[in-house]
């Protein structure tokens, strides 16, 4: 019972320069902003993959990607696996789970059962909005320049009602008004928004400010050097003659369901408050991975390309009473794996495995070092169809995407991303790889990799991406067998 609280809530695909504290002007987050203020909010915190199952599979163990081949949509944690809901239940944690999944596999309901006290799924999604279907003909996807940008603009009322954020929050505000919650709890929420399509309620879209809103990253039809995975989905969304006003429209919309996410969560602060909880609870707010909502004339993500908007995410953590803290934005760079390492340090629990996240008790004391370098990864070697999504017909709007990945040219291959705060190295298996200059070069444009210039900053990132393989690259389960 002397143990505090803990409170996650996990949005989905937001990135981290969509937050008006984290400079966004358009940005409507006045309950984000606020527990920011009350805590540290990580500028440089980055994702370890940037799609969702493997992504939640990372911070959920501690374990990057490549640990236990955790690189695709298609493979989650296997029996014996630890994870975050785990082991707070273990350490004497009551966990509430309320929606998404995404790192045990949907079928096996024991496992779930297992790491919880109690599970509420939310709305379901039918197959049809799961994979993007529509049912409509080629020639009608090829009139329609919109189809492959996931944008549809307006929801109604009666769809707002619905949508699994709103059903989480209302579900979350009931359980802590009712004093159903036992302490020390774990409530673990985990939303959809703003995961595409991008679709918000009218009133939500009235909050932004058009004019406000950034002009995206140059197209990558007009950019050398950028991995052939963004022009392969590029070329096939039919969007080349999208323009700069219709991107907008789009960013407006997806800045919009992040006014909703902070509403929504605002609701449940707010009740945690009502109910004298919020000063005895740690709170996390994070995001699996970014978006790129235009940026390189795309949209959505791609799963082994490393850009600023797909891997730069917000994460704020607002510490419980009684523990140092010095509230502000910190540059620390920080990775989503250090999540579990932290709480476990400020809640008094023990992670029983081998894990790689670093603690973050010293950064919110004050210090702004952290990590040397963050890494994310993903892709496949040559002929690992496992690690191919199922192709899609090309009425779904994942199409696009889909169909590069399942293509044997270099574009869905192996890489991984080391970043400091200086430089950006991306090591490629089977293209080019990458070199950006972050001071001279934020949008990412210029592979300098080619550039003698840099020689020995490259030689630098290797040797470093050379340790980090080697410290992680695989772990000794926590038992010693009997063999003889």
């Amino acid at each position: 019972m002397n143990k505090p609280n803990i409170f996650m809530y996990v949005v989905d695909q937001m990135r981290a320069d969509c937050v008006s504290h984290l400079g966004c002007e358009a940005a409507v987050t006045p309950n984000i902003d606020a527990l920011a203020k009350d805590g540290v909010s990580f500028s440089n915190a980055f994702c370890q993959n940037p799609v969702c199952v493997p992504s939640r599979c990372s911070f959920m163990t501690g374990w990057y990607p490549h640990t236990r081949g955790h690189r695709t949509m298609n493979f989650c944690l296997e029996p014996g696996d630890p994870n975050l809901l785990l082991e707070m239940k273990k350490a004497g944690y009551h966990v509430y789970w309320l929606g998404r999944n995404h790192f045990i596999p949907a079928d096996q309901k024991e496992r779930i059962e297992e790491c919880c006290d109690y599970r509420y799924l939310g709305t379901e999604m039918s197959t049809a909005d799961i994979h993007g279907f529509t049912g409509k003909t080629p020639e009608e996807i090829a009139e329609d320049e919109d189809y492959y940008s996931f944008y549809k603009g307006i929801l109604s009322e009666e769809e707002e009602e619905v949508q699994l954020d709103h059903v989480l929050a209302k579900k979350a505000v009931e359980l802590i008004a009712s004093g159903q919650l036992k302490e020390p709890f774990c409530l673990y929420i985990a939303g959809i928004f703003p995961h595409p399509p991008y679709e918000a309620g009218q009133k939500w879209i009235d909050q932004i400010d058009e004019k406000k809103i950034c002009s995206p990253r140059p197209s990558v039809a007009a950019l050398t050097g950028k991995p052939s995975m963004l022009s392969g989905i590029y070329e096939k969304a039919n969007m080349q003659n999208y323009s700069e006003e219709k991107f907008r429209q789009l960013r407006k919309v997806y800045l919009a369901m992040i006014a909703c996410v902070d509403h929504l969560f605002g609701t449940i602060v707010e009740e945690l408050k009502r109910q004298d909880l919020y000063h005895r609870t740690n709170i996390v707010f994070f995001s699996d991975h970014g978006d790129y909502t235009g940026d390189y004339g795309l949209t959505e993500k791609a799963q082994n390309t490393f850009e600023d908007p797909l891997t730069n995410v917000p994460l704020i953590v607002k510490p419980s009473q009684g523990i140092a803290v010095k509230k502000r934005v910190t540059p620390a760079l920080t990775e989503l794996i250090d999540i579990g390492q932290t709480l476990a340090d400020l809640c008094g629990f023990t992670l029983n495995h081998t894990q790689f996240g670093k603690s973050l008790k010293g950064v919110l004391e004050g210090s702004d070092e952290n990590r040397d370098a963050v890494f994310c990864e993903g892709g496949r070697i040559h002929g690992e169809t496992q690690a191919m999504e199922t192709l899609r017909t090309q009425d779904s709007v994942y199409w696009p995407r889909i169909k590069t990945q399942n293509e044997e040219g270099p574009q869905h291959t192996k890489a991984i991303m080391e970043r400091n705060r200086d430089f950006k190295y991306v090591y490629r298996l089977y293209e080019k790889d990458e070199l950006y200059n972050l001071k001279k070069d934020p949008m990412e444009t210029r592979n300098e990799i080619d550039n003698p210039e840099y020689t020995e900053i490259i030689k630098n990132m290797k040797d470093r991406l050379l340790r980090f393989v080697i410290e992680t690259g695989d772990f000794v389960p926590n038992r010693k067998d009997k063999t003889r």
